[in-house]
C-alpha cells in the first residue's frame, strides 16, 4: 500500500514537472515570437527620430523582462489578474520615478484632458449647476443645439431619453455622459419650467459646442480693457484677437492681460498670442532637451496690440503657457508683470497616443525665457508628492504674503533684452510689481459657507425664483451695477442655513464682515447668471488688489 502512494506520488510530480516545462517552454516561445514581431534588431524610431544604436541591446532585454514578468503573472500567480490594470499601474510606476510631469491616462480621462484644449465637444450645449439633485441650466448656449428648440435659462432637465436623472442621486459625470454624444444625434430630454404644471419634452440634436478660454473681455476704465482667459487651447488665441478688436471697438488704449490661475496649454497658442504683442523676430521662448531637436519661437509681427501699454497678472496658479507668454512681456520689456511669483512649470511634454486612446506624456524638453531663464521651479525625481506641496509650502514661509520673504542669490538674476533691468531666474515668473495674497479678505464664517456650497446654492435658488423679475427691473449691466442690492432676506437665510451645519459668526463684527461678502459675491454671480463672465468678473475685480496695482502702474506711466 505504501509503495502503491509513493509511486501515485512520483507519478504527480513528475506530470507537474513536464506541465512546468512545457508552460516554461511555451513561455520562451511567447517572449521569443514576441520579439520577432517588434522586429527590434530593426532600425526603431518614435515618429521620425530613430532610437540610437547603442542603447537598442539594453532596451531590449529591459522590454524583454517586462514582457516575461507580464506574462509570467498572467500564467502563473495564484489568482487571476487584470492584466490591462497590472499594464497600466507599471506605466504609472515608471513615470513617477520621473519628473512630477510626465504621466499617463487612460482613453477616458485622455479624453477628458484634451477636450478643453481642442476648444469643442458635442453636446446639447447648456451650462448648468446641480441644485441639490436637480439639473439646472444656468444660460443655454448663445445659438447652440439648446437654445434652438427654446430651452431657457431656469430650466431643470429631469429626464434623458425616458431616463431619470433628477431625484435618483445621479452623479455629475454620469449626467454629462447622457448628455453628450454624437454629432447628429438626439437627447430627448424631459423638462420642468417654472410656470408650467406639466413636464415639458424636447428633442435636442446634438452638435459641436464651443469651450471658450477667453473668460471676461471688458472696460476697467475709459482706456484700460481687461481680458481674462483660462487656458492656451487651440481657439484661445482666435478668441484674443477677437476680444482686441472689440475692446479697441470701446476706445481701449491699454490692456491687462490677466493670467491668474491659468494653468496652461498649447505651447503653439502661447507663442501665436505673444505675437500680437511684440515686434517681428523678437524671441518669445526657446526648448533644450537631450533627444529631441532644440527649438525657438520668434514674434511673426505685425500683431494686433503693438503700440498700447500692457500689464500681465499672474499668481501661484499661472503655469506653463501662463508662464510662456508672461515671460517673454517680461523679458523683451513690452509690459510689466504684477501679482506673485508663477507656478513654475517649465517642462515640455510631447504626447504619444496608444492604441487603446490611452496616452503617455512624456517630458522630453525645457522652456526657457528670452533672457535664458528655466522656468521649471526645482524638484526631486520621484518625489511628486513634495512638488505637489509646493504652493502650500510657499504659503507657510511667508512668500505669498510678505515681499521680503523672497531672496534670490546673484546667480539667479538676469537681464530684460531692451531696457536691462533685473529679472529673476530659479522657477517660476517673479513680477516686477509684487501684490501679497489678502487673507483677511473673507469672514471665517463665509469660507466655511462658501466650502459647504451653501452660497451657491443660496444663489442658485435665488435665481430660479427671480430670474425674470431681475432680468426685467434691470436691462443693462450699467443699471443693475449702480442699483442692485442683495435682499436682508437672502442674507438671513444664508445665516440661517449655516448654523443648521454648525457655521455661525462668532461675534457681531464677523457677521458684518461675512454679510459685505455675500453682498459682494452674490451681486457678482447674479449678474454671471443674466448676462456673462464679464460682467461677473467686472464686478468680482473692482475690489482686487492685483487688478487695482495694474490699473495705477499703466495710468502712472
Amino acid at each position: 500500500m505504501l509503495f502503491a502512494r509513493l509511486f501515485v506520488t512520483l507519478s504527480a510530480l513528475r506530470k507537474k514537472r513536464t506541465t512546468l516545462l512545457y508552460n516554461m517552454k511555451r513561455l520562451t516561445l511567447a517572449v521569443a515570437a514576441l520579439f520577432m514581431g517588434l522586429n527590434l534588431s530593426a532600425q526603431w524610431r518614435f515618429g521620425n527620430q530613430p532610437v540610437q544604436n547603442n542603447v537598442q541591446s539594453d532596451l531590449e532585454k529591459n522590454i524583454q523582462k517586462l514582457v516575461m514578468a507580464s506574462v509570467m503573472i498572467n500564467n502563473f500567480y495564484v489568482d487571476s489578474v487584470d492584466s490591462k490594470k497590472l499594464t497600466e499601474d507599471a506605466i504609472n510606476g515608471i513615470l513617477m520615478k520621473l519628473d512630477p510631469h510626465s504621466a499617463y491616462t487612460n482613453a477616458a480621462d485622455t479624453k477628458k484632458f484634451t477636450e478643453p484644449l481642442e476648444g469643442s465637444f458635442e453636446g446639447i450645449g447648456v451650462q448648468f449647476n446641480m441644485l441639490e439633485d436637480t439639473l439646472l441650466v444656468i444660460q443655454p448656449v448663445p445659438k447652440g443645439p439648446s437654445e434652438r428648440v427654446g430651452i431657457l435659462a431656469g430650466d431643470r432637465i429631469v429626464s434623458v431619453a425616458d431616463t431619470a436623472i433628477a431625484g435618483v442621486k445621479m452623479s455629475r459625470e454620469e449626467i454629462m455622459h447622457r448628455l453628450r454624444g454624437k454629432k447628429g444625434t438626439i437627447a430627448h430630454l424631459g423638462v420642468v419650467r417654472r410656470g408650467i404644471k406639466d413636464t415639458l419634452y424636447f428633442d435636442v440634436k446634438r452638435d459641436r459646442i464651443p469651450v471658450n478660454s477667453v473668460d471676461a473681455a471688458y472696460m476697467v476704465t475709459p482706456n484700460i480693457g481687461l481680458i481674462r482667459f483660462n487656458n492656451f487651447a487651440q481657439t484661445t488665441h482666435d478668441e484674443v484677437v477677437q476680444a482686441i478688436k472689440k475692446l479697441k471697438e470701446q476706445g481701449m488704449k491699454d490692456l491687462i492681460i490677466d493670467l491668474q490661475q491659468n494653468s496652461g496649454g498649447f505651447l503653439q497658442a502661447a507663442a501665436d498670442i505673444a505675437s500680437e504683442f511684440l515686434p517681428k523676430g523678437d524671441m518669445i521662448v526657446y526648448t533644450k532637451g537631450r533627444s529631441v531637436p532644440s527649438q525657438e519661437f520668434r514674434s511673426s509681427g505685425g500683431g494686433a496690440f503693438q503700440e498700447g501699454k500692457v500689464a500681465v497678472l499672474i499668481d501661484e496658479y499661472s503655469a506653463s503657457a501662463a508662464e510662456i507668454l508672461s515671460g517673454a512681456i517680461q523679458d523683451q520689456d513690452r509690459g510689466i508683470v504684477v501679482g506673485r511669483r508663477s507656478f513654475g512649470k517649465g517642462l515640455v511634454q510631447r504626447p504619444f497616443d496608444m492604441p487603446d486612446g490611452s496616452m503617455i506624456r512624456l517630458t522630453t524638453a525645457r522652456y526657457y525665457t528670452p533672457s535664458g531663464r528655466s522656468i521649471q521651479k526645482p524638484y526631486e525625481k520621484g518625489k511628486g508628492l513634495d512638488y505637489a506641496k509646493d504652493v502650500i509650502n510657499r504659503y507657510n514661509k511667508g512668500e505669498l504674503t510678505n515681499a521680503d520673504s523672497i531672496h534670490f542669490p546673484d546667480s539667479l538674476r538676469y537681464q530684460t533684452l531692451r531696457k536691462g533691468r533685473t529679472v529673476y531666474g530659479g522657477g517660476g515668473i517673479m513680477p516686477d510689481c509684487f501684490v501679497p495674497l489678502d487673507t483677511t479678505r473673507y469672514a471665517k464664517c463665509y469660507r466655511e459657507m462658501s466650502a459647504k456650497s451653501i452660497i451657491i446654492n443660496a444663489n442658485l435658488k435665488y435665481m430660479d425664483k427671480n430670474r425674470k423679475k431681475l432680468a426685467k427691473a434691470y436691462p443693462s449691466f450699467e443699471q443693475f451695477k449702480a442699483e442692485y442690492q442683495l435682499p436682508q432676506e437672502l442674507i438671513d437665510e444664508i445665516f440661517a442655513e449655516g448654523e443648521k451645519q454648525n457655521i455661525k459668526p462668532k461675534d457681531d463684527e464677523e457677521r458684518q464682515k461675512a454679510t459685505e461678502n455675500m453682498r459682494f459675491i452674490i451681486k457678482a454671480l447674479v449678474a454671471r447668471d443674466l448676462w456673462d463672465m464679464s460682467e461677473y468678473f467686472a464686478l468680482i475685480y473692482e475690489n482686487d488688489e492685483v487688478v487695482k496695482k495694474a490699473v495705477e502702474l499703466l495710468q502712472g506711466q
